[in-house]
């Protein structure tokens, strides 16, 4: 099983990984998704979220933009990053990525 977290704002991906007031937690089997929650994370503060998504069971994210050194936390956790991505729905994200058609790019990220 895989478990994707999508920094959300208003229930679309929200552009600044830290700055989302929810995250889409989305358990896909067999490239199918068969789970979504949206849950708040804690307190923003530097290297919280990367230690929390990874206590959560994150495989991967999805994210806006993100500061480097939270990219370093999660693939010291071995979880991927995508980095980049459109402002879509978690699920259009995630099943973009399961049909090789998510769209990623430029951090939107500054630090």
């Amino acid at each position: 099983m895989l478990k994707f977290a999508i920094p959300t704002i208003d229930r679309k991906l929200c552009a600044h990984f830290g700055r989302c007031n929810e995250f889409a937690l989305i358990d896909v089997e067999n490239n199918k998704i068969t789970n979504t929650q949206f849950v708040k994370p804690p307190h923003h503060e530097p290297g919280v979220l990367p230690r929390w998504l990874h206590e959560q069971g994150v495989t991967h994210i999805i994210s806006g933009g993100m500061g480097m050194r939270a990219q370093s936390l999660f693939q010291q956790n071995n979880i991927e990053v995508c980095i980049g991505a459109e402002a879509k729905t978690p699920e259009e994200l995630v099943a973009d990525y399961f049909n090789n058609n998510l769209i990623v790019g430029e951090n939107l990220c500054e630090h």
